[in-house]
Protein backbone atom coordinates (compact mmCIF):
# COMPACT_ATOMS: atom_id res chain seq x y z
CA UNK A 1 0.00 0.00 0.00
CA UNK A 2 1.14 3.52 -0.79
CA UNK A 3 0.61 6.09 2.01
CA UNK A 4 -0.01 8.82 -0.57
CA UNK A 5 -2.63 6.79 -2.45
CA UNK A 6 -4.20 5.65 0.82
CA UNK A 7 -4.50 9.26 2.03
CA UNK A 8 -6.03 10.35 -1.29
CA UNK A 9 -8.53 7.49 -1.19
CA UNK A 10 -9.51 8.29 2.38
CA UNK A 11 -10.00 11.95 1.43
CA UNK A 12 -12.21 11.02 -1.54
CA UNK A 13 -14.46 8.85 0.61
CA UNK A 14 -14.73 11.52 3.31
CA UNK A 15 -15.72 14.12 0.71
CA UNK A 16 -18.41 11.81 -0.63
CA UNK A 17 -19.63 11.17 2.88
CA UNK A 18 -19.73 14.88 3.72
CA UNK A 19 -22.20 15.53 0.89
CA UNK A 20 -24.48 12.61 1.85
CA UNK A 21 -26.69 14.17 4.53
CA UNK A 22 -28.86 11.08 4.98
CA UNK A 23 -25.85 8.92 5.75
CA UNK A 24 -24.47 11.52 8.14
CA UNK A 25 -27.82 11.56 9.94
CA UNK A 26 -27.81 7.75 10.08
CA UNK A 27 -24.29 7.69 11.51
CA UNK A 28 -24.61 10.50 14.05
CA UNK A 29 -28.26 10.99 14.96
CA UNK A 30 -29.70 7.47 14.92
CA UNK A 31 -27.47 5.97 17.68
CA UNK A 32 -28.35 8.87 19.98
CA UNK A 33 -32.06 8.42 19.27
CA UNK A 34 -31.83 4.66 19.92
CA UNK A 35 -29.98 5.28 23.20
CA UNK A 36 -32.82 7.60 24.18
CA UNK A 37 -35.29 4.75 23.61
CA UNK A 38 -33.12 2.41 25.68
CA UNK A 39 -33.01 4.93 28.52
CA UNK A 40 -36.79 5.30 28.74
CA UNK A 41 -37.23 1.52 28.47
CA UNK A 42 -35.16 0.94 31.61
CA UNK A 43 -35.46 4.25 33.48
CA UNK A 44 -37.91 2.85 36.05
CA UNK A 45 -36.25 -0.53 36.55
CA UNK A 46 -35.13 -1.13 40.19
CA UNK A 47 -31.38 -1.40 40.75
CA UNK A 48 -30.06 -3.99 43.26
CA UNK A 49 -27.70 -2.51 45.89
CA UNK A 50 -24.08 -2.53 44.75
CA UNK A 51 -25.01 -3.47 41.19
CA UNK A 52 -24.98 -1.31 38.04
CA UNK A 53 -28.39 -0.24 36.83
CA UNK A 54 -30.03 -2.08 33.95
CA UNK A 55 -29.58 1.00 31.78
CA UNK A 56 -25.85 1.15 32.57
CA UNK A 57 -25.37 -2.48 31.55
CA UNK A 58 -27.46 -2.32 28.39
CA UNK A 59 -26.41 1.14 27.20
CA UNK A 60 -22.71 0.32 27.54
CA UNK A 61 -23.12 -2.68 25.25
CA UNK A 62 -25.29 -0.71 22.82
CA UNK A 63 -22.52 1.87 22.44
CA UNK A 64 -20.65 -0.93 20.67
CA UNK A 65 -23.53 -2.66 18.91
CA UNK A 66 -25.16 0.36 17.25
CA UNK A 67 -21.98 1.49 15.40
CA UNK A 68 -21.24 -2.10 14.37
CA UNK A 69 -24.66 -2.64 12.79
CA UNK A 70 -24.93 0.79 11.16
CA UNK A 71 -21.43 0.71 9.68
CA UNK A 72 -22.02 -2.79 8.31
CA UNK A 73 -25.09 -1.61 6.43
CA UNK A 74 -23.61 1.66 5.19
CA UNK A 75 -20.32 0.27 3.90
CA UNK A 76 -21.73 -2.89 2.30
CA UNK A 77 -24.15 -0.78 0.26
CA UNK A 78 -21.58 1.97 -0.46
CA UNK A 79 -19.06 -0.50 -1.89
CA UNK A 80 -21.76 -2.20 -3.94
CA UNK A 81 -22.65 1.17 -5.47
CA UNK A 82 -18.99 1.69 -6.35
CA UNK A 83 -19.16 -1.52 -8.38
CA UNK A 84 -22.58 -1.11 -9.97
CA UNK A 85 -21.87 2.47 -11.04
CA UNK A 86 -18.58 1.47 -12.68
CA UNK A 87 -16.60 3.75 -10.32
CA UNK A 88 -14.60 0.85 -8.94
CA UNK A 89 -13.63 -0.38 -12.41
CA UNK A 90 -12.37 3.10 -13.32
CA UNK A 91 -10.49 3.48 -10.04
CA UNK A 92 -8.70 0.17 -10.46
CA UNK A 93 -7.29 1.27 -13.83
CA UNK A 94 -5.24 3.81 -11.84
CA UNK A 95 -2.34 2.96 -9.50
CA UNK A 96 -4.94 2.47 -6.75
CA UNK A 97 -4.80 -1.07 -5.38
CA UNK A 98 -7.61 -3.04 -3.76
CA UNK A 99 -5.99 -2.85 -0.33
CA UNK A 100 -5.56 0.92 -0.73
CA UNK A 101 -9.27 1.21 -1.48
CA UNK A 102 -10.48 -1.04 1.33
CA UNK A 103 -8.16 0.34 3.99
CA UNK A 104 -9.13 3.82 2.81
CA UNK A 105 -12.74 2.89 3.49
CA UNK A 106 -11.74 1.57 6.89
CA UNK A 107 -9.90 4.77 7.83
CA UNK A 108 -12.57 7.13 6.45
CA UNK A 109 -15.44 5.39 8.17
CA UNK A 110 -13.30 4.94 11.27
CA UNK A 111 -13.01 8.74 11.47
CA UNK A 112 -16.76 9.02 10.98
CA UNK A 113 -17.21 6.41 13.70
CA UNK A 114 -15.11 8.51 16.08
CA UNK A 115 -17.62 11.35 15.68
CA UNK A 116 -20.50 8.90 15.98
CA UNK A 117 -19.10 7.32 19.16
CA UNK A 118 -18.31 10.69 20.73
CA UNK A 119 -21.87 11.97 20.16
CA UNK A 120 -23.47 8.75 21.41
CA UNK A 121 -21.20 8.63 24.48
CA UNK A 122 -21.95 12.28 25.26
CA UNK A 123 -25.67 11.53 25.17
CA UNK A 124 -25.27 8.40 27.31
CA UNK A 125 -22.93 9.88 29.94
CA UNK A 126 -23.98 13.50 30.24
CA UNK A 127 -27.67 13.41 29.41
CA UNK A 128 -28.74 10.00 30.71
CA UNK A 129 -26.13 9.57 33.46
CA UNK A 130 -24.39 6.40 32.28
CA UNK A 131 -21.84 5.27 34.87
CA UNK A 132 -18.87 2.99 34.20
CA UNK A 133 -15.90 2.08 36.37
CA UNK A 134 -13.49 2.65 33.47
CA UNK A 135 -12.88 5.82 31.51
CA UNK A 136 -15.12 7.25 28.84
CA UNK A 137 -12.08 7.43 26.53
CA UNK A 138 -11.74 3.65 26.54
CA UNK A 139 -15.46 3.25 25.89
CA UNK A 140 -15.27 5.58 22.88
CA UNK A 141 -12.13 3.87 21.58
CA UNK A 142 -13.70 0.41 21.73
CA UNK A 143 -16.93 1.72 20.18
CA UNK A 144 -14.90 3.08 17.26
CA UNK A 145 -13.15 -0.28 16.92
CA UNK A 146 -16.56 -1.99 16.85
CA UNK A 147 -17.63 0.36 14.07
CA UNK A 148 -14.48 -0.43 12.06
CA UNK A 149 -15.23 -4.12 12.54
CA UNK A 150 -18.66 -3.48 11.00
CA UNK A 151 -16.95 -1.63 8.13
CA UNK A 152 -14.57 -4.52 7.46
CA UNK A 153 -17.29 -7.19 7.54
CA UNK A 154 -19.56 -5.01 5.41
CA UNK A 155 -16.85 -4.63 2.77
CA UNK A 156 -16.21 -8.37 2.82
CA UNK A 157 -19.88 -9.26 2.42
CA UNK A 158 -20.42 -6.69 -0.33
CA UNK A 159 -18.04 -8.67 -2.54
CA UNK A 160 -20.64 -11.46 -2.69
CA UNK A 161 -23.68 -9.26 -3.43
CA UNK A 162 -24.92 -8.13 -6.84
CA UNK A 163 -27.73 -5.82 -5.67
CA UNK A 164 -28.41 -3.65 -2.64
CA UNK A 165 -31.15 -6.06 -1.63
CA UNK A 166 -28.63 -8.91 -1.56
CA UNK A 167 -26.26 -6.75 0.49
CA UNK A 168 -28.96 -6.16 3.10
CA UNK A 169 -29.69 -9.89 3.19
CA UNK A 170 -26.28 -10.48 4.75
CA UNK A 171 -27.51 -8.68 7.89
CA UNK A 172 -29.46 -11.66 9.31
CA UNK A 173 -26.70 -14.04 8.21
CA UNK A 174 -23.63 -12.21 9.52
CA UNK A 175 -24.80 -9.63 12.06
CA UNK A 176 -27.81 -11.04 13.91
CA UNK A 177 -26.14 -14.33 15.00
CA UNK A 178 -23.32 -12.29 16.49
CA UNK A 179 -25.82 -10.09 18.33
CA UNK A 180 -27.63 -13.11 19.76
CA UNK A 181 -24.45 -14.87 20.91
CA UNK A 182 -22.29 -11.94 22.07
CA UNK A 183 -23.43 -12.25 25.70
CA UNK A 184 -26.07 -9.52 25.63
CA UNK A 185 -29.02 -11.84 26.26
CA UNK A 186 -27.34 -14.82 27.95
CA UNK A 187 -23.88 -14.95 29.52
CA UNK A 188 -21.56 -16.77 27.16
CA UNK A 189 -20.40 -19.24 29.83
CA UNK A 190 -24.04 -20.25 30.43
CA UNK A 191 -24.71 -21.20 26.80
CA UNK A 192 -24.79 -24.73 25.44
CA UNK A 193 -21.34 -25.94 24.44
CA UNK A 194 -21.85 -25.62 20.69
CA UNK A 195 -23.34 -22.15 21.07
CA UNK A 196 -20.42 -21.08 23.21
CA UNK A 197 -18.04 -22.38 20.53
CA UNK A 198 -19.84 -20.27 17.94
CA UNK A 199 -19.74 -17.27 20.25
CA UNK A 200 -16.00 -17.73 20.72
CA UNK A 201 -15.54 -17.62 16.93
CA UNK A 202 -17.43 -14.33 16.49
CA UNK A 203 -15.38 -11.13 16.79
CA UNK A 204 -18.32 -9.12 18.16
CA UNK A 205 -18.25 -11.30 21.30
CA UNK A 206 -14.77 -9.99 22.11
CA UNK A 207 -15.76 -6.40 21.30
CA UNK A 208 -18.67 -6.57 23.74
CA UNK A 209 -16.56 -8.31 26.39
CA UNK A 210 -14.00 -5.49 26.12
CA UNK A 211 -16.73 -2.93 26.81
CA UNK A 212 -17.99 -4.96 29.76
CA UNK A 213 -14.46 -5.06 31.17
CA UNK A 214 -14.30 -1.26 31.00
CA UNK A 215 -17.68 -1.06 32.69
CA UNK A 216 -16.58 -3.28 35.58
CA UNK A 217 -12.94 -2.21 36.17
CA UNK A 218 -11.44 1.19 36.82
CA UNK A 219 -8.19 0.27 35.07
CA UNK A 220 -7.67 -1.54 31.75
CA UNK A 221 -7.42 -5.29 32.27
CA UNK A 222 -5.41 -7.93 30.47
CA UNK A 223 -8.62 -9.50 29.18
CA UNK A 224 -9.72 -6.17 27.73
CA UNK A 225 -6.44 -5.77 25.82
CA UNK A 226 -6.69 -9.37 24.61
CA UNK A 227 -10.21 -8.73 23.33
CA UNK A 228 -9.11 -5.54 21.59
CA UNK A 229 -6.25 -7.44 19.91
CA UNK A 230 -8.67 -10.14 18.70
CA UNK A 231 -11.02 -7.56 17.19
CA UNK A 232 -8.13 -5.73 15.51
CA UNK A 233 -6.95 -9.02 14.03
CA UNK A 234 -10.47 -9.74 12.76
CA UNK A 235 -10.61 -6.29 11.12
CA UNK A 236 -7.32 -6.80 9.28
CA UNK A 237 -8.27 -10.34 8.23
CA UNK A 238 -11.68 -9.23 6.93
CA UNK A 239 -10.12 -6.37 4.92
CA UNK A 240 -7.49 -8.68 3.39
CA UNK A 241 -10.16 -11.26 2.48
CA UNK A 242 -12.34 -8.49 1.05
CA UNK A 243 -9.45 -7.38 -1.16
CA UNK A 244 -8.94 -10.96 -2.34
CA UNK A 245 -12.61 -11.42 -3.26
CA UNK A 246 -13.43 -7.92 -4.52
CA UNK A 247 -14.74 -7.82 -8.09
CA UNK A 248 -14.59 -4.76 -10.31
CA UNK A 249 -18.23 -4.99 -11.28
CA UNK A 250 -21.31 -6.66 -9.77
CA UNK A 251 -22.45 -8.22 -13.02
Amino acid sequence: MSPRILAATTGRILRQLRHDRRTIALLVVVPAVLLTLVYFMYADQPTPPGQPSTFDRIALVMLGIFPFVIMFLVTSIAMLRERTSGTLERLLTTPLGKLDLLFGYGIAFGLAAAVQAAVAAAVAYWIFGLETAGSIGLVIGIAVLDAVLGVALGLLCSAFARTEFQAVQFLPVVVIPQLLLCGLFVARDQMAGWLQALSDAFPLSYAIEALQEVGAHAEPTGRMWRDVAVVLGAVVLALVLAAATLRRRSG
